[in-house]
Formats: structure tokens, C-alpha cells, sequence
């Protein structure tokens, strides 16, 4: 047994004054669920969305389900958090009341805030409530996701205060050493995977050396999906930069020629477009910004539309075999389905 004061120094606590978690070494938990409600309620409920001339209220919140944490492990922050949300609203148009709901299904830290989905439905339809489900698409939607986007930094900034525990040469104030600011790491998945702290988004690391010499094993996927809308809507859904960012939800590169470069979902995919047929087909390099440096897969996009529906058709050919997998699942959730619900061209009843 090593004498005191000897052998690792994260074991070390005579010199801290509550000698528990020497040097943030361990993991610590604190249950974040009962003030993220309270927060959540606080800034959403009563909340009034003005513009345009037009007031909405939330007047209610109909479904709070989810929990949250905060985390310190080696002196590092993680957040995980994960909501259901269904506000009720209700709003006046030509002196008629309408009433309806914004549904907020993926709240989490695998999302940035303007790609968490809103979906605004109404009570009854007629041509005011239709005048004010619009007003609350392009204009409440923001405004909720601001209200989102403070509970979050919240969360980070207030709440976890006092996971980070002062290590044992910073007693009583003094450092021996300078200090590196204390970050904050949110780990998230998909095409938002990417770790993020209070001062840099990282990059990948460049894993062309790993790669080096070896064979990659490589896998095609195919897929199909049938949209209720026009060829001429989709392909415009999937080519017009204004709609593209619309189901992104954020900011997108988007250069519409052969040769053209597009990066969405942050920098997370990014390519080319090699052949570009109008309501036709789409083909392009695509690359998920972890996978091995200057590896692109081939992604190729046919429409066809049928008598009710258009179907689409992908092809992508050599994806690592080991993101097959999550690379099908993400084009279903953030571009098929996020698609359909940014549009309207819902999904065909086979």
C-alpha cells in the first residue's frame, strides 16, 4: 500500500477541503428532470408569438415527457436530454378563434435547436385556422425554437454549476499552473453526430493513415420511398436550395450544376453533384464527414411518378460496411421523413 501523500495523485484528497472527486476524476450525475420542467413550463406555457399582425398564445402544455442529466467525468460536462412536448395554442383571425397544437417529438441532445422538429396541427380547418396554422409555421416555429434554445443553454450554463469541483491547487483561489478553461462536451448521433464544447466545433480526425494499405469493406444500399406530391415538387424538394434548407433546417452550400459542391447538416455531408436530370435524377459523390479522409460514396436519386404518388428510388454504392446500417436509418429520418413533414407530401399507404 502506498504510504500518504504517495501513488497516483488522483487518489490524492488531503489537500482538498472535501477530499471527494480529486481532480474531477470521477463520474458525477446530477438529475436534471424536475428543472427542466420547471424551466420548460416557465418558458413555454403562457408564451404569446406576435408578428405580422397576427397573436397566438400557448395556452397550454399538454404532454412534458422526457428526463434529463448532467454529467461530469476528468472534469468534462455531458448533457443528455430527451423531450416529448405537445403545446396547445389558440390564436384569432377576422374575429374567429382557432385552436390547435405544436408537437415538439425530439427535443435532445442529438439535435442542434433549428433541427428539432415542430409539427403544427389545427382543431378544425377552415380558411382562418389555414391563415393561422401558416402564421405558426413560418413564424411560431422560430420563435419556440428560441424559447428551446434557452432551456438549453440554461441547462448547460446554470445548472450544471458545481459539477466541476476546484482541484486541489486551486484552493483558496491560487493555481500553481495556469488553468485550461473547464469545456462542455455534448456527444450526439446520426447525421448531427459531432462533439461540440463551449469554445471549438472539432473536426474529425483525418483517418486516411489508419486506412492505409487496407481494403475497406464496402456495401451498396438501396432503397425506396413513395411521397404523395407531384415529381416536379420532389425534385424541387431535393434540387431548390430555399426548400433543402427548409428540411435541413439550417444553413446549407448548395451549388445546383455538374461539379456543383453541397455541405448540409453542418458539415456532417458534403459532396458533389455529378448528373443532374430535372424531375428525373440526381446523382452525386456523398461522404459522411467520418468516415476515412477523401472516401466518397455514390449516391444516385431516381423519381418517377405514378398515377397518385411519386416514387423515388436511391442507389448508394460503396458505404463502409460498418455505417450501412445507421446511413439507411438517417436518410429515412432526416431527409424522407423530415421531408414529408416540412412539405406536406406525407407518407403513401401501401
Amino acid at each position: 500500500m502506498a504510504k500518504w501523500g504517495e501513488g497516483d495523485p488522483r487518489w490524492i484528497v488531503e489537500e482538498r477541503p472535501d477530499a471527494t472527486n480529486v481532480n474531477n476524476w470521477h463520474w458525477t450525475e446530477k438529475n436534471a428532470t424536475p428543472w427542466s420542467k420547471d424551466k420548460l413550463k416557465t418558458l413555454l406555457d403562457g408564451f404569446v408569438i406576435s408578428g405580422s399582425g397576427l397573436e397566438c398564445t400557448i395556452t397550454k402544455i399538454d404532454k412534458l415527457d422526457g428526463e434529463a442529466t448532467a454529467n461530469n467525468r476528468k472534469g468534462k460536462l455531458i448533457f443528455f436530454y430527451e423531450w416529448n412536448i405537445v403545446l396547445l395554442w389558440k390564436g384569432q383571425f377576422n374575429d374567429e378563434e382557432v385552436t390547435g397544437k405544436v408537437t415538439i417529438p425530439n427535443l435532445s441532445e442529438e439535435n442542434d435547436v433549428d433541427e428539432v422538429e415542430l409539427t403544427v396541427s389545427l382543431d378544425s380547418s377552415n380558411p382562418a385556422s389555414e391563415k393561422m396554422k401558416l402564421f405558426m409555421y413560418n413564424v411560431g416555429r422560430e420563435k419556440l425554437r428560441k424559447q428551446l434554445d434557452t432551456y438549453i443553454r440554461e441547462l448547460k450554463a446554470d445548472f450544471a454549476k458545481g459539477l466541476i469541483l476546484p482541484k486541489k491547487d486551486e484552493v483558496n483561489g491560487a493555481e500553481t499552473e495556469p488553468r485550461k478553461n473547464d469545456k462542455e462536451t455534448v456527444f450526439a448521433s446520426g447525421f448531427n453526430k459531432k462533439k461540440i464544447d463551449f469554445e471549438t466545433v472539432t473536426s474529425p480526425k483525418d483517418t486516411s493513415k489508419k486506412v492505409a494499405g487496407c481494403k475497406l469493406d464496402l456495401k451498396e444500399l438501396r432503397m425506396t420511398e413513395k411521397f404523395q406530391c407531384r415529381t416536379i415538387e420532389l425534385f424541387d424538394a431535393l434540387t431548390r436550395e430555399d426548400m433543402v434548407t427548409a428540411f435541413t433546417r439550417g444553413h446549407v452550400k448548395h451549388e445546383l450544376f455538374e461539379g456543383g459542391d453541397f455541405v448540409y447538416f453542418g458539415g456532417n455531408i458534403s459532396g458533389k453533384f455529378k448528373e443532374i436530370v430535372p424531375n428525373k435524377k440526381i446523382v452525386q459523390t456523398w461522404r459522411y464527414k467520418e468516415w476515412p479522409s477523401g472516401h466518397y460514396s455514390t449516391v444516385t436519386i431516381e423519381l418517377e411518378e405514378e398515377e397518385d404518388h411519386t416514387t423515388l428510388k436511391l442507389t448508394q454504392k460503396m458505404i463502409p460496411a460498418a455505417e450501412l446500417e445507421r446511413t439507411g436509418e438517417n436518410w429515412k429520418r432526416y431527409y424522407w421523413n423530415s421531408i414529408r413533414s416540412a412539405f406536406g407530401f406525407g407518407s403513401f399507404l401501401r
